[in-house]
């Protein structure tokens, strides 16, 4: 079993340091993964280095550990808080337990109380863990509690197999409630992240991550869910079509989830809202074509229909041939899916004898095809089909079998390299867009993640995957150094107090400023200036 992560928080550096060294983490099932010297920097620190537990002092500047302990559960339901303080006061011991802290100790800490409480919280996570990693113990609650019927019955509704009157008769049969004004989809997969493990890898991780989606949307939001081959589906119920920011938001959550309590990494693909029951089907293949970009995006994400493509999927191909192969090839850009696909239409071209009337037809419906997707990316057909655009009554008649095929190709070759630069200049677009309202904005010190995602229109978990693919670091960092920057600039060419220039980059606490600042520089404002002022009069 692997170590837990362990993070220490406390603004004495010799507390830090004591308790680095008065046991030994790796012996009890720990590692050290970092310190903290406030709330503030360890809230940062948990979700980058997936920290399982951590051991946090009472009195602290700028977040004091209460609040990081009611902001940690708020976050991670499941994250063990270990307080400690000099102060032996029944009112902090009080609102620990209120916050549900696993241990409340006083200092000076002992070696021995250090080591007691930390192998009783390993054998609590150890539990939790078994729970959720005990393939026999899942499959028996899942039995128990979804009846295999109603499962099939909702997968017969998102597949198309069922729909109408008919389908409401059995779900009222089965008992299943699918009554609401707006629907969504969401399909979520799970991965191994640690590739060297020969058992875990082999370990199925639907049902665990089923059983891990269930627990977590239990209470937060109405939803039906089941699992198909190695996938989990999830169908919401919305109030509105405003609902869908929940889910996004919901899903985001289990993702980051994935990594602590799965060990795995967990894609969740999500549809448009829709507004029957019948139009569940749609929806479910909308999911199916948002999780087709894992494999562009990366997993361990939220990939959301309406940031991945203009417009919905369409699934209704007409005609004996059938070319979804073809254009989910070509959607993502794919090389050799893309010639695999020409290959296998091709061949069941030839295997047929096809008259002439019939050749018009299916290369009618081949062409309709190819402009579904030109229109849905707004591109011109003359940059794809050039001189032939708009002939094609006269054009038919003079391609063969295998100039269709060499012509497939070349038509083909240009869609995938047009898609791939229309979707790399949107990044681009979107990345430029961002830091053109944080170089505008920074000044406002509510600006935050969230609000430019909904000036910009997009899901917070698109955008903090792009944004940091392109700039290289994520937006709190990129605010912060835009923010330090100007107050260099006024460092040096005013002489305003550092707390009015505090104010003017868009920090409301002073001290918190002069902290981030020295992080950055190494030193304080005053003293920066201090430099700047000596290095001016050496220089005259």
């Amino acid at each position: 079993m692997e170590l837990y992560n362990v993070l220490l928080v406390d603004d004495e550096a010799d507390v830090l340091l004591a308790m680095k060294k008065k046991i030994n983490w790796e012996a009890l099932g720990f590692c050290l993964a970092g310190t903290a010297e406030n709330g503030q920097e360890a809230l940062e620190m948990t979700e980058q280095l997936h920290i399982d537990v951590v051991m946090t002092d009472i009195k602290m500047p700028y977040m004091d550990g209460l609040t990081l302990c009611r902001r940690l559960k708020e976050n991670y339901r499941n994250m063990k808080v270990i307080i400690y303080s000099g102060f032996d006061d029944f009112e902090f011991a009080r609102e620990a337990v209120h916050l549900e802290a696993e241990e409340y100790l006083l200092k000076p800490i002992s070696a021995k109380d250090m080591q007691e409480v930390f192998a009783r919280v390993k054998n609590k996570l150890d539990q939790e863990y078994n729970e959720y990693r005990n393939l026999s113990r899942l499959s028996e609650y899942y039995r128990k509690s979804l009846p295999v019927m109603r499962e099939q019955l909702v997968m017969g509704i998102l597949e198309g197999h069922l729909s109408g009157e008919r389908a409401k008769a059995m779900m009222e049969t089965y008992e299943i409630e699918l009554d609401a004004p707006f629907y969504a989809v969401s399909m979520l997969y799970a991965e191994e992240d640690i590739k060297d493990d020969a058992d875990r890898a082999a370990r199925f991780l639907t049902l665990p991550l089923k059983d891990m989606v269930q627990d977590y949307l239990r209470d937060k939001i109405r939803f039906f869910s089941t699992s198909f081959l190695d996938r989990v589906i999830v169908v919401f119920l919305l109030d509105s079509p405003e609902s869908m920011e929940q889910v996004l938001y919901h899903m985001d959550q289990i993702c980051k989830m994935g990594f602590r309590v799965l060990k795995a990494s967990v894609t969740a693909a999500v549809s448009q809202v829709c507004t029957q029951t019948d139009a569940l089907h749609t929806a479910y293949e909308e999911a199916a074509g948002a999780m087709e970009y894992k494999t562009i995006l990366g997993s361990g994400q939220v990939l959301y229909i309406n940031d991945i493509e203009p417009c919905s999927r369409e699934a209704d191909f007409a005609g004996e041939y059938d070319f979804r192969e073809l254009v989910r090839a070509v959607k993502l850009g794919d090389r050799t899916e893309t010639d695999t696909a020409i290959s296998h239409f091709m061949k069941s071209i030839r295997k047929d004898t096809i008259s002439p009337g019939q050749y018009q037809l299916l290369f009618m419906e081949l062409l309709s095809e190819l402009m579904k997707i030109i229109r849905a990316y707004k591109l011109q057909p003359g940059q794809i089909f050039g001189e032939h655009a708009g002939s094609w009554q006269e054009f038919y008649k003079y391609i063969s079998v295998d100039e269709l095929e060499n012509w497939l190709q070349e038509i083909c070759t240009k869609l995938r390299h047009t898609l791939h630069h229309e979707r790399r200049d949107s990044t681009v677009r979107l990345t430029e867009q961002a830091k053109a309202y944080i170089r505008e904005h920074y000044k406002e010190n509510d600006l935050s993640a969230d609000s430019l995602c909904r000036h910009l229109n997009v899901s917070a978990a698109y955008f903090s995957t792009i944004f940091k693919r392109e700039v290289g670091m994520s937006f709190v960092a990129y605010l912060t150094q835009v923010r330090l920057e100007h107050a260099v600039e006024l460092l040096r060419t005013t002489e305003d107090k550092t707390y009015i220039i505090a104010s003017q980059v868009g920090y409301t606490e002073p001290n918190y400023f002069s902290y981030v600042f020295k992080k950055q520089y190494g030193i304080s404002p005053s003293r920066y200036r201090a430099n700047m002022v000596s290095q001016e009069q050496k220089a005259e």
